[in-house]
């Protein structure tokens, strides 16, 4: 078990950025900076034992302060979309960049993705760890309060990626936060992931509209090419005609999981065959979003020079309801005073 850290270089602000490198007993290791939280590296055993980066992302930090569809990091204020850049809090309007076509997506312009963290490396019982705070100024991206967050990052001696977030407010305010790794479990780079094999933990989802807004609805995935409640390959049926498939140009949905949220349980499991690796995700969400990598297309060049082309990656993002701010019918993302945010997200790898 080791943490080490090195220069990852600075930003355009002249703000040094590190890399902290987490290793457990078992040789799996981490890769995690303090710009935007993003996991850069981790590198787990495939059936034979052979350690393989399974994410896709950057060399230097020079290349993520270009251009990055949310590679490995972390998501706030809000992760996935609010429609319109707007939402009405205890009869107040709040307005939000529209940086989705007409919608705010992924906690704005400057989310949490491209912030500084401060960051403390620590050894735990659990596994080495790396505790990042960022304070959210009150109006930062147009949402109230004052936010302070802690998000630690810890490697299990289970091969287990573990994320805490807690936070607090000191005005009403809505919050969903996320973590947005794109995996390939046979190696980030090596090939399209439609040959994985998903299952999740849900019998319902929250339909789309063109924007890939939820309409409110809940609806059954029974008979649909988004049930996986038992393991399907990505490829199978994300080319169907399918009007949910076309709004999305594949799987970019937001699953209502049968847990309910709450309590730390199973929401996914993904397998590689030939690797033979294999991908829990365990939260304490009510829902998560599947991304298929649709919006991948070529034009980025990442690690070891690989290009990422359309599906190399996939993304499970633990979270609460799209658009829930404005959906009073969803489980409620608010906020206030005195209360404290809570949750878990874990990414447990093994192999068969």
């Amino acid at each position: 078990m080791a943490i080490t850290t090195a220069s990852f270089g600075r930003t355009a602000a002249g703000t040094e950025v590190n890399l902290f490198t987490l290793t457990n007993a078992n040789g799996v290791e981490a890769r995690i900076t303090n710009y935007g939280g993003i996991v850069v590296t981790l590198r787990v055993p495939d059936r034979a034992g052979t350690m393989t980066d399974v994410v896709l992302g950057y060399e230097t930090l020079a290349e993520y302060l270009k251009v990055t569809p949310y590679f490995g990091c972390l998501v706030g204020r809000y992760g996935n979309r609010i429609a319109n850049g707007r939402f009405v809090l205890d009869g107040r309007e709040y307005r939000l960049a529209q940086n989705n076509g007409t919608n705010h997506l992924h906690g704005g312009l400057v989310g949490f993705d491209k912030v500084v963290w401060q960051a403390k490396p620590k050894e735990t019982k659990s596994g080495p760890a790396l505790e990042l705070t960022y304070v959210s100024a009150d109006g930062e991206e147009g949402y109230p309060g004052k936010l302070s967050v802690k998000a630690v990052y810890t490697l299990t001696a289970k091969n287990g990626l573990r994320l805490d977030y807690t936070a607090t407010t000191d005005k009403p305010t809505v919050l969903s936060l996320t973590q947005h790794s794109y995996f390939n479990l046979a190696g980030q780079g090596e090939g399209d992931i439609l040959g994985h094999e998903v299952t999740i933990c849900a019998d319902r989802f929250t339909p789309v509209d063109g924007t890939l807004i939820p309409t409110g609805e809940l609806r059954s995935v029974k008979g649909t090419p988004l049930d996986f409640t038992a393991s399907h390959v990505i490829g199978d049926r994300i080319g169907q005609d399918d009007a949910q498939l076309k709004f999305a140009g594949g799987y970019d949905h937001n699953w209502v999981l049968n847990s309910g949220g709450g309590k730390l349980a199973l929401a996914a499991s993904v397998c590689e065959p030939r690797s033979g690796r294999i991908l829990e995700v365990w939260t304490t969400e009510p829902a998560m979003q599947f991304y298929s990598g649709n919006f991948l297309d070529g034009s980025i060049t990442g690690k070891g020079g690989k290009v990422y082309r359309h599906r190399f990656g996939f993304c499970m993002e633990p979270q609460h309801y799209p658009d829930s701010p404005n959906k009073p019918a969803f489980p409620s993302t608010v906020l206030r005073p005195g209360e404290k945010y809570k949750n878990t997200i874990e990414y447990r790898f093994a192999t068969r």
